[in-house]
């Protein structure tokens, strides 16, 4: 049976080959060439800190803390969009739920952004449209019900509309693209700051894109953050390269990215599957994507059930939770069969590949991990396609073998893959791997009103800088939050790597799971982006996973004094 969320999707397709993707997705194909394919993966070219950044979703969270913090924190959620304050939205006859003000705290504590999306705030899809009045109204309700809800800190953009090339009444609210502008300059008379993310389309569509970017341009309406819904994983690679084409032919600077919606009901609980859609979003440079909501509230889109037990997926973005350092070059053999994406973490020289999408015997071929070791050790697991309904408590080990590196490279046969499972491969030394994570990167980290930035004297090439506001106005406020996972309770010594060119002590607040504020103090350095440095303060943890928070401002906390840019912690 077609719910009425799958029904609006169909409906929303734009065109007939679209739609035919929509309605045979009914499950999912197994890749068509034959088995044994290679995925290439190269440490030696990394390019960019992980960030976790399909690890998103649509709806993914409801209110009363569901689903519970515990089975958010491992898989280090980077956003979510949730419907308006006030929602109305019904989705598939649920009652209204998700607002985004209401779960911001969870989300928060998870470590999530917030995009809020505004036309949730009408109870029916498609929207049904009332009137201009009606409209700017809701807008202006919307906007300062967030303005006035001081202590929430996460939000990252307003959505302004969703899918409006096929749910905005254009014979009753006129073209959009001046809808667009009406309610863009409504948000930005009331909230100057806040980016906008649009047009939230229901597929990519180029045509439709030049003539709203070509009217934002125009208008200085353009949105922060480009949005839309991605259904065919072959194609992400394409349309990503094809819209950085259209912005440079309009003469419009980078636009970042959020797909917002991915994977069909037939993929979206199928490891083997959205490990091709995680491995493809990264390759793009997506600043982030969202999974698609299909069912049910309060379970992370089907990652959790029965009393917050994992299926199959959750595995898939547990390990992909574990990810740190820099994300590294992964090759397939085709758009369309088996792909993956990988990590390296160079503080405990761990290469982490999660890869899917392919049957029968293929192979993982590692290479630039020379300064490994002669030998390494090489763990593979999996985690099959459970659906949404059936829970796993633990991904299936296959194998812990010792491997000799010949060239700088080791070749890992994986036989009976299922096209429909996940697979994790973990390579590292076979000797000297701390037994947890100590170090934790800045730039892997949730960062807010701040910028990942790269400098060569930096711990793994990255660190984040511009952690500049403190106004008093927490939806401006610049912060970091670091989620960290540690053996024991009991209090860690935590150093921090940092940059300070004032030439004056700078100031950070220091909190972690959201408890009392102490005050951190950086002495001078060199210079800004010059690293070497460190501080070291105590902390006391919790046993699992904890949040520890460096602010410039943020609630309850005075705010920092002069300016400090973060490249690591560690915790010893």
């Amino acid at each position: 049976m077609i719910t009425p969320r799958t029904a609006r999707r169909t409906l929303g397709l734009r065109t007939a080959a679209a739609l035919a993707v929509a309605l045979t997705g009914l499950a999912v194909p197994v890749p068509a060439h034959a088995a044994g394919a290679t995925l290439t993966v190269n440490v030696a070219a990394p390019f960019r800190p992980v960030t976790h950044a399909a690890s998103g979703g649509l709806y993914g969270l409801a209110e009363n803390s569901r689903p519970a913090d515990s089975t958010l924190l491992p898989i280090k959620v980077n956003s979510l969009t949730q419907p308006a304050p006030g929602v109305g939205q019904r989705p598939n006859g649920q009652p209204p739920g998700g607002d985004s003000l209401r779960v911001a705290p969870q989300a928060t504590r998870a470590g999530a952004g917030e995009i809020i999306r505004m036309p949730d705030i009408y109870p029916d899809f498609p929207y049904r449209w009332v009137s201009w009045n009606d409209w700017l109204a809701k807008v202006n309700t919307m906007v300062n019900a967030r303005l006035a809800a001081t202590s929430t800190t996460n939000v990252i953009a307003w959505e302004l509309w969703n899918e409006p090339d096929w749910t905005w009444n254009t014979s009753a609210a006129g073209p959009f693209n001046d809808g667009w502008v009406r309610t863009f300059r409504a948000v930005r008379a009331l909230d100057a700051t806040t980016p906008i993310a649009g047009p939230s389309t229901s597929t990519y569509n180029r045509g439709y894109l030049s003539s709203f970017l070509s009217n934002a341009k125009a208008t200085g309406t353009l949105p922060d953050i480009v949005t839309w819904h991605q259904w065919d994983v072959a194609a992400i690679a394409a349309n990503i390269a094809d819209y950085r084409a259209l912005e440079s032919s309009l003469g419009i600077s980078p636009r970042r990215i959020s797909i917002n919606e991915y994977a069909q009901t037939s993929e979206v609980d199928v490891p083997g599957r959205v490990a091709s859609y995680v491995a493809k979003l990264e390759r793009g440079g997506v600043e982030s994507a969202h999974r698609a909501f299909w069912f049910e509230y309060g379970t992370m889109n089907g990652l959790v059930v029965n009393n917050n037990q994992p299926t199959g997926t959750w595995w898939l973005y547990k390990w992909y939770g574990d990810m740190a350092g820099t994300m590294v070059a992964t090759t397939p053999t085709s758009q369309s069969g088996l792909d993956g994406f990988a990590s390296y973490d160079p503080t405990r020289k761990i290469v982490n590949v999660v890869f899917g999408n392919e049957s029968g015997t293929n192979t993982v071929r590692v290479t630039g991990i020379g300064g490994l070791g002669a030998s390494v050790r090489v763990t593979l697991q999996s985690t099959p396609s459970s659906g949404r309904f059936t829970a796993v408590p633990a991904p299936t080990a296959i194998s812990t073998s010792t491997v000799a590196v010949s060239g700088g490279a080791i070749t890992v046969s994986v036989p009976n893959m299922s096209a429909t499972s996940a697979y994790n491969l973990v390579v590292q030394p076979v000797s000297g791997v701390p037994s947890y994570q100590q170090r934790y990167e800045a730039e892997n980290a949730s960062v807010f009103r701040a910028q990942r930035l790269t400098a060569t004297s930096a711990s793994a090439g990255g660190y984040v800088g511009r952690i500049d506001n403190n106004t008093g106005n927490h939806g401006i406020d610049s912060y970091v939050d670091f989620i960290v996972n540690v053996p024991t309770a009991r209090a860690y010594t935590m150093t921090i790597g940092y940059a300070n060119g004032t030439g004056a002590t700078s100031t950070q607040g220091l909190a972690f799971n959201g408890g009392a504020w102490t005050t951190v103090s950086y002495p001078p350095t060199a210079g800004w982006g010059q690293f070497g440095s460190t501080i070291s303060t105590s902390i006391t943890l919790n046993a699992g996973y904890n949040v520890i928070r460096l602010a410039k401002g943020s609630p309850s906390f005075a705010g920092g004094t002069g300016f400090a840019e973060l490249d690591y912690i560690q915790l010893t």
